[in-house]
């Protein structure tokens, strides 16, 4: 019988799961029953240690009871509200608990339920607010190769993940990308690297080619995370922000993964002393409780698109059903006074120079090309075997027979522990790391 055959008849060939290789999976199930603190269960009651926060999203660990009663409390007050033409208390309070948080004159925060939605949120936020003031030629949005925004149809048309794009056509009309900061001169070094700020001026080039005044945006992750942690050169970002101001283009920060302390500050917008004027959000606004994104925008930009409108009549034609959920807002509450509580940036700051220092000793490794690294995300480049991403696939495959739930980007390995995790666990991970690789 043929693998597509057993496949037609398996006992969990109903669920076409995203992101992952679904006949490979059914021939040998990886299934995930049980969370605690920073470790999960599989279905024989075994532990293994979390070394990705879920998917960046967990990092106060799993399980937290705070949380857990705020959602119950609130669904048992309101399970659900219309979030058009209406509102809700616990959305309101967010919006402001969020405003106090976020990089000085981001202050105004429209909610969504995932990363890919606040992408596109932001995107169109963008074009109207140009539009709103008499520049509606602006149009063109720049991202970046190797970025990934998210799976709607702005987003990967910014983003810059082959993968992610070919299966789907040509994307929106008016896109260019910058080049990738990945270069040869960068390996080996963590933290931000000494070469590459000069690739910023891509954008510059853009300018040049198309004028200033056809562009609206220019998107991209602080680092970048789903395609291998690529931490941006020394003055690479205040160069595109120097570009941007000075051509009245928008900057768009992804910060869906590095948001909420994972470089140990709030925001790597913080942490790089670089302000957007729009910021996406998700993963750990909620802990990964409950789905939850949003968008932060400039005052002025949300008042130039609400000035424009006729009095009385609806300004931004957007939204989602679940835009600022009652459920998503208590859990966000709940997760933003945990941070504040237990000062948890503060302790990403402690955590990360062992961890960076763990990472970046796997060079001494014969089939490890490059190490890098910032706060609590690391990454592992691994000389590959066979197809592209068949080695990067197989330690994740001995990871979690061996214990540990990581990630793999084609042949790069990620670790992004919670920040619940203690020195001796993080440690723990990165020598189950460690074996894996040696034996793959």
């Amino acid at each position: 019988m043929s693998a597509t055959s057993r496949a037609s008849n398996h006992p969990l060939m109903h669920q076409w799961m995203p992101f992952t290789a679904n006949r490979q999976f059914l021939e040998q199930p990886r299934i995930i029953a049980r969370a605690e603190g920073v470790y999960y269960f599989n279905t024989r009651g075994e532990k293994l240690l979390d070394g990705s926060s879920g998917l960046y999203c967990i990092p106060l660990g799993h399980g937290r009871p705070e949380i857990r009663e705020a959602v119950t409390r609130q669904m048992e007050e309101l399970d659900y509200a219309p979030p058009f033409q209406f509102g809700v208390p616990a959305a309101f309070q967010l919006a402001a608990e969020l405003a106090q948080m976020l990089p000085v004159g981001l202050n105004r925060v429209l909610f969504a339920s995932s990363g890919s939605e606040a992408v596109e949120s932001a995107l169109k936020i963008a074009i109207q607010y140009h539009r709103a003031r008499g520049q509606g030629a602006r149009q063109r949005l720049i991202g970046r190769e190797r970025g990934y925004h998210g799976v709607n149809f702005g987003g990967w048309s910014v983003g810059g993940m082959v993968n992610n794009r070919k299966g789907f056509g040509v994307g929106l009309p008016g896109v260019s990308h910058l080049r990738h900061t990945k270069i040869a001169e960068n390996q080996f070094e963590m933290g931000e690297g000494t070469h590459g700020a000069n690739l910023a001026d891509d954008l510059q080039r853009f300018v040049d080619l198309h004028g200033a005044d056809t562009i609206a945006a220019c998107i991209v992750e602080p680092i970048a995370g789903s395609t291998g942690i690529l931490v941006p050169p020394k003055g690479y970002l205040q160069r595109l922000r120097e570009i941007c101001t000075q051509h009245g283009i928008l900057l768009i920060f992804d910060e869906v993964i590095t948001g909420f302390g994972r470089t140990g500050q709030a925001f790597a917008a913080d942490t790089f002393s670089v302000v957007p004027d729009i910021m996406t959000m998700a993963k750990a606004l909620t802990n990964g409780c409950i789905p939850m994104s949003a968008v932060a925008v400039r005052e002025d930009v949300q008042q130039t698109i609400l000035d424009s409108a006729p009095p009385d009549t609806v300004e931004l034609y957007h939204g989602y059903t679940y835009s600022a959920h009652p459920a998503a807002c208590a859990a966000g509450l709940a997760t933003l006074k945990i941070f504040r509580e237990e000062d948890t940036f503060a302790r990403v700051r402690a955590l990360a120079p062992a961890f960076l220092e763990q990472v970046g000793a796997f060079r001494d490794l014969p089939y490890v090309t490059d190490t890098r690294g910032f706060g609590l995300l690391g990454a592992i480049d691994l000389e590959p075997r066979g197809k592209p991403g068949e080695r990067g696939f197989k330690v994740l495959c001995k990871a979690f027979e061996a214990g540990l739930v990581l990630r793999n980007a084609g042949d790069t390995i990620v670790l992004a522990p919670p920040f619940a995790a203690s020195t001796d666990e993080i440690s723990q991970m990165l020598e189950i790391t460690r074996r894996v690789i040696i034996s793959a």
